[in-house]
């Protein structure tokens, strides 16, 4: 794998190809040029930046990155598993310390406040470097996690970590049976009211938290305990009202009837759990194409006697050495997944909005791509719509078990701005991707990202549960693309779309904006849902829209730019839509803009002259700032190629026009239509 100048991981590049419309050169604006001639001049650099980041296989990536608890946690599976080699380790400790900021803690983003449980896992991993305690820049990092009150204040998810060498006490961890396997779908807390991320996670964990494995500990911790005679202090349970009190009194008998459960049983749960395990490994090695899962896989099937020979352990470990990004310098990155059927259609829309031809070869070439990745098989989806045929799209190279809806939407948009020299084929692929997108509504209207309803609210409660979202309830972002996509598709009036119409019109914050759940935050709700409401016929001028409108404006920057600081998860009202201007943020807000039929507005011109003025000569642009979500507050990602697509996406649309506006119905829709079981998925959306 190979790093390219802009960070982005793949293959060996084309060489430099420019839209075959583009015969200025750059010095043909002159130097007191307009903001038309300022934006087309911004928009062919892009153009020709991003062509020259396709692989040569079709598909764009750029590096996904979150934060230093995936590399710290590579280190102690290969220490768990005595594989850890010297220059892994020199690799990955060489990224985590250049990653240390000054204070001596380690952020989950760029610019954000110290993370406890980050800064311990972070520290950990350079004891295992040979980083010696009384260094003084883990000296630092040590004072800090005391005064944040120690390992014993961390999250579930470090202390598991840690109790595996023995640094902190099994019994001390909330409890997991592993029989959990086993409750049907109707029953509360099963696998299925599970977002896919936390399933894929807490059936492995199961396995583990059954077996309470302990290596011997290469080094002491007393350093990170406040009081190093008393390094497990009694957690005080919550009050005896309440849900989140209960659970945790549930979880104490469990801790009670641990010993009483029979050893077959335990034994026969436990093997339940590692068959679903070894049938959702990917061809590649991964677990769904994300490094958490595999990681606890690993762990759990080595505990349950596969050993590192075994072709499922060893295409296991081999599948996380794909999700290292190796920097110039020597450093190690480990990405916690990878997004290239995501930056692929993303791409492929910024190039068609900026004016690329819509046979150009490189379109094709990437149309090709994702054709091959559209998902023919079942998954854990089907456990709620079994009845649906499948037709999505997953965000990764490998992930058959888990499509999602919003990729889904978004390749679809992709596909049909392409004229591909086998249209028949293009619609076919269409027709079962808008198809599977419908028959995944949920009966509020409204879709999630993997699954169907995945709004139980129980799982949230479990004291084990105490990091990051654990279900998947309908989002404004994702719901927001399906409408656009099914406008797209000649479907704008059926009863289904309006149905996602409507409840986008409920859900707008009072001052305008709307949440963003995968990405940060209101300015990303915002930006999607305006264009998606627009595409499906809501007018300008509607109450919603001029609402909209308003907020973008009352919060863009000073400098002519727009962003937003992930702490608005957290404080709405001090944060929501206010942060240092980056690109992303400054094009969906342009993208909303647009959409709104605000084109002539000073906001626009002062955001498009915002975006021309940062980017570079090769036509990149910096973002250091973390504008993708994971779990909200919880687990950010910079995903490096955004501040390539979506300034492109915003400046073409400036520059060519609403790629919806005054179109017709698109080719094939009507096929679209028939194809996708109108009222067998409606039935099975209102009554499943």
């Amino acid at each position: 794998m190979t790093a390219t100048t802009d960070g982005s991981t793949g293959a060996a590049l084309p060489p430099r190809v420019t839209a075959a419309s583009d015969t200025d050169t750059d010095t043909d604006i002159p130097v007191a040029a307009g903001v038309p001639d300022i934006a087309a001049r911004a928009m062919r650099r892009a153009t020709d930046f991003l062509l020259s980041r396709q692989s040569d296989q079709g598909w764009w990536k750029g590096d996904l990155e979150t934060n230093v608890t995936m590399d710290a946690e590579d280190l102690l599976l290969r220490q768990f598993l005595g594989i850890r080699d010297e220059g892994t380790t020199r690799a990955a400790a060489l990224f985590i310390r250049g990653e240390q900021r000054e204070d001596g803690t380690w952020a989950t983003f760029h610019g954000g406040p110290g993370d406890l449980s980050a800064t311990i896992e972070a520290y950990v991993a350079l004891r295992l470097a040979g980083d010696p305690p009384d260094a003084p820049h883990l000296a630092r990092a040590s004072a800090w996690i005391r005064e944040q009150g120690g390992i014993a204040a961390s999250r579930v998810f470090t202390r598991i970590w840690l109790a595996l060498f023995g640094w902190w006490k099994w019994e001390d961890l909330p409890e997991l049976p592993p029989e959990l396997i086993w409750f049907p779908a109707w029953v509360p807390l099963n696998i299925y009211d599970f977002g896919c991320w936390a399933r894929q996670t807490i059936v492995p964990l199961t396995i583990v938290s059954a077996e309470r494995p302990v290596r011997p500990a290469p080094f002491p911790l007393d350093e990170l305990h406040t009081d190093p005679a008393r390094p497990n202090p009694p957690r005080v349970l919550a009050p005896v009202t309440g849900w989140d009190g209960a659970f945790q009194r549930l979880d104490k008998a469990l801790h009670v009837l641990r010993g009483a459960v029979p050893r077959r049983l335990r034994r026969a749960a436990m093997n339940t759990a590692a068959r679903w395990i070894i049938e959702r490994q990917e061809n590649d090695g991964c677990w769904g194409g994300i490094q958490p899962p595999a990681v606890y896989s690993i762990i759990a099937l080595h505990l349950l006697g596969y050993d590192l020979n075994h072709p499922v352990m060893r295409a296991g470990l081999e599948s996380l050495d794909r999700f290292a990004v190796w920097r110039e310098d020597g450093a190690r990155m480990i990405e916690a997944c990878q997004s290239p059927v995501w930056d692929t259609c993303l791409a492929t829309i910024a190039l068609a909005d900026a004016g690329l031809p819509a046979d150009h070869p490189q379109l094709v070439k990437a149309v090709d791509w994702m054709l091959g990745e559209q998902i023919v098989r079942p998954g854990d989806w089907s456990v709620r719509r079994p009845h649906l045929p499948p037709g999505g799209w997953a965000f990764e190279f490998h992930n058959d078990n888990y499509p999602d809806i919003d990729d889904t939407a978004e390749v679809v948009l992709a596909l049909r701005r392409v004229a591909h020299h086998d249209p028949e084929r293009v619609d076919n692929a269409i027709g079962r991707g808008v198809r599977w997108n419908l028959g995944m509504q949920s009966r509020n209207g409204a879709w999630g990202a993997f699954d169907v309803d995945n709004t139980s609210p129980f799982p949230n409660r479990l004291p084990f549960c105490d990091f990051g979202e654990v279900i998947d309830p309908p989002s404004a972002d994702v719901t927001a693309h399906v409408v656009e996509m099914l406008a797209a598709e000649g479907l704008a009036h059926d009863p289904r779309t309006r149905r996602g119409v409507q409840w986008l019109l409920a859900e707008q914050e009072p001052n305008g904006s709307w949440f963003g759940r995968w990405g940060v935050n209101y300015l990303y709700g915002t930006g999607s849902v305006v264009p998606a409401l627009t595409a499906a016929g809501i007018s300008g001028s509607h109450p919603a829209i001029r609402r909209a409108v308003a907020w973008l404006e009352s919060v863009q920057n000073d400098d002519g730019g727009w962003g937003e600081d992930l702490r608005s998860y957290r404080d709405a009202r001090g944060w929501s839509g206010r942060g240092a201007s980056t690109a992303s943020q400054t094009a969906w807000a342009l993208m909303a803009l647009l959409a709104a039929g605000e084109r002539e507005s000073r906001a626009v011109e002062r955001g498009v002259e915002w975006l021309a003025a940062t980017q570079h000569e090769d036509g990149s642009w910096d973002e250091p700032y973390f504008t993708g979500t994971g779990f909200p507050w919880d687990f950010s990602i910079n995903y490096h190629l955004y501040r390539q697509v979506f300034p492109l996406t915003a400046l073409g649309r400036y520059v060519n026009g609403e790629p919806l506006a005054g179109k017709p119905r698109a080719a094939g829709a009507a096929t679209a239509r028939e194809d996708t079981g109108q009222e067998q998925s409606l039935a099975e959306a209102k009554g499943s």
